[in-house]
């Protein structure tokens, strides 16, 4: 079946993927141990004898993950979720999925890896509200760091080939309105980027010490259908939830800071992407374009198509000023291109979310 015919039944589902998989049958460098599906994904509805690949998404019920879930499924992977549901939904899940709620810092995550056997590990799952890591840096450093070593862990001891990490633009900090290439310096300036940064270190040390493969992704300002207003929710989430209740968007300060907005579909193709090629890697994943804040309440003010009223309120601790990251590594390594804009993934997330347009 060809990438466009997964992305249909997707969408098909009712469900606003937004995801292109083009990349994902390019020619791989390097084969990978493919597995034959047992008898316990056929409660999932994979047909048993099926031969494809057993992966793992922790996270796989939140916003990035669950569009990965879906574009894996629908791909034909077997797929298994590691999820606390502490901010993910059920709703979210795709049907053919199968969640295990736990916690990535649980003991039983090497037990569920050692049976379930999987190939592939992506590491979704995270405590990524900036604010609550300022309040909370021990919870913070628990979630990020601990839960991801006892992840890797699991990993190495459970015969898992390849680790996908999904990190952050935060890990940069404040570096001006420069173009921000994966070789620039790190120095985060909140916890949150803190604890997305440390276990790259320790993937790397685990890589040397248990040959497992890994790849890090760092994402810039991801944003789309599924994203939650709630403490992580990123701008594009907090201002369309004010919209659809009727209240004024707040903006933080004068409004021109600005962001590398990228859209759900491509962060997912860019996983994709990974799961055969940038093996021991760290590539940036975003548009290489910024966007203010206040440009970005004049987008949504277009597409709304009436005024939108606007608070100004104090920055915020903790918040980059700028922030816009180079992709070119990505194109290269990882064969990755953004497929939306600004404008059309944004007119996805508005339809979306305030339920006018594309359904």
């Amino acid at each position: 079946m060809s990438p466009d015919c997964h992305v249909q039944r997707a969408i098909g589902r009712g469900r606003l993927c937004g995801v292109w998989l083009g990349v994902w049958v390019q020619a791989v460098p390097h084969a990978l141990r493919r597995h034959t599906l047992k008898r316990r994904h056929a409660d999932a509805g994979l047909m048993e004898g099926v031969t494809t690949m057993v992966v793992v998404v922790t996270g796989g019920a939140g916003f990035i993950g669950s569009h990965l879930v879906d574009a894996l499924v629908e791909a034909g992977h077997g797929v298994h979720v590691i999820d606390n549901l502490s901010t993910g939904a059920r709703e979210n899940l795709h049907p053919r999925a199968l969640l295990h709620t736990l916690d990535i810092r649980s003991a039983q995550v090497r037990d569920m890896l050692q049976d379930v056997k999987p190939e592939v590990v992506f590491h979704q799952a995270a405590q990524v509200d900036v604010s609550r890591s300022l309040q909370d840096p021990a919870q913070d450093a628990s979630v990020n760091i601990t839960g991801t070593v006892n992840l890797l862990h699991a990993c190495a001891t459970s015969g898992v080939r390849k680790f996908i990490y999904a990190s952050s633009c935060a890990v940069y900090g404040d570096a001006g309105n420069a173009l921000i290439g994966e070789n620039d310096p790190v120095a985060p300036i909140s916890f949150y980027g803190v604890s997305k940064l440390t276990p790259e270190a320790y993937l790397r040390v685990f890589a040397a010490l248990h040959g497992l493969r890994f790849t890090i992704l760092r994402y810039a300002n991801v944003y789309g259908p599924r994203q939650t207003a709630r403490g992580e929710g990123g701008v594009v989430a907090l201002f369309l939830d004010r919209l659809k209740r009727g209240q004024p968007i707040a903006i933080h300060g004068d409004g021109e800071q600005t962001r590398d907005f990228v859209y759900v579909g491509d962060v997912v193709r860019a996983n994709l992407a990974a799961l055969y090629r940038g093996d021991e890697e760290m590539v940036n994943v975003s548009t290489a374009r910024g966007t203010s804040v206040n440009q970005l309440a004049a987008r949504l003010r277009n597409l709304h198509g009436s005024p939108i009223a606007v608070v100004n309120t104090p920055p915020r601790p903790g918040d980059i000023r700028h922030s816009r990251l180079d992709n070119t590594r990505a194109r290269t390594v990882l064969g990755f291109a953004p497929h939306y804009g600004m404008e059309g993934g944004l007119a996805a997330t508005y339809a979306h979310v305030i339920g006018r347009g594309e359904k």
